[in-house]
């Protein structure tokens, strides 16, 4: 019985040892989403730039969106943010930006300095729309339908490779949906 107790360390480590070999093939960018499918989150946020304007749910509905977490504090949203910039300007979609628990000084100083790629964006400095988002991080990414159904999560920060290879086939597909169905 002794020499069984002696055992257990080694099975532990063991089965430890396993759970975490399983976690070396998982893609962090492919983050189940509760909320795919469902609409955005109900919400009233002062734009970035102009605290007397207010933002809603409401206002991502007519186009096929982007929707982008981004923080001035994020390193891969710097390294996102060249990218787009170029998005934007080849004007595919509107892109939204949630400023994700920042100092709104540093992220209009930020966006003044580096260019901003945002249709509008939308100022959530305690974090309470990320969190209904089921946000992890920033940046984190939702191609949002024109009916406000969020259709896709992307975890990370986009690139040329990912908005070719990933979003803009979906950007595509859901902007002929709109078009059938008489939206722009």
């Amino acid at each position: 019985m002794k020499k069984l107790v002696l055992f257990i360390p080694l099975i532990l480590v063991m089965g430890m040892g396993a759970f975490l070999y399983k976690g070396l093939f998982l893609n962090p960018q492919q983050l189940d989403s509760a909320l795919e499918g469902k609409p955005i989150p109900v919400f009233q946020l002062e734009r970035l730039e102009d605290s007397s304007e207010i933002i809603t749910n409401e206002t991502l509905k007519g186009k096929v969106s982007l929707l982008n977490v981004w923080a001035t504090w994020c390193p891969s949203c710097k390294y996102e943010h060249p990218y787009l910039m170029r998005f934007a300007r080849q004007n595919t979609l509107p892109i939204y930006g949630i400023n994700y628990r920042d100092e709104r000084a540093l992220a209009i100083r930020e966006l003044n300095r580096q260019g901003d790629p945002y249709t509008k964006n939308i100022f959530d400095h305690d974090g309470r729309l990320g969190l209904d988002l089921g946000v992890y991080g920033a940046p984190e990414s939702f191609l949002v339908d024109h009916n406000g159904i969020i259709r896709f999560r992307y975890a990370g920060p986009i690139d040329q490779r990912v908005w070719n290879e990933t979003l803009l086939p979906m950007i595509k597909q859901l902007q002929a949906v709109a078009k059938q169905e008489g939206a722009s």
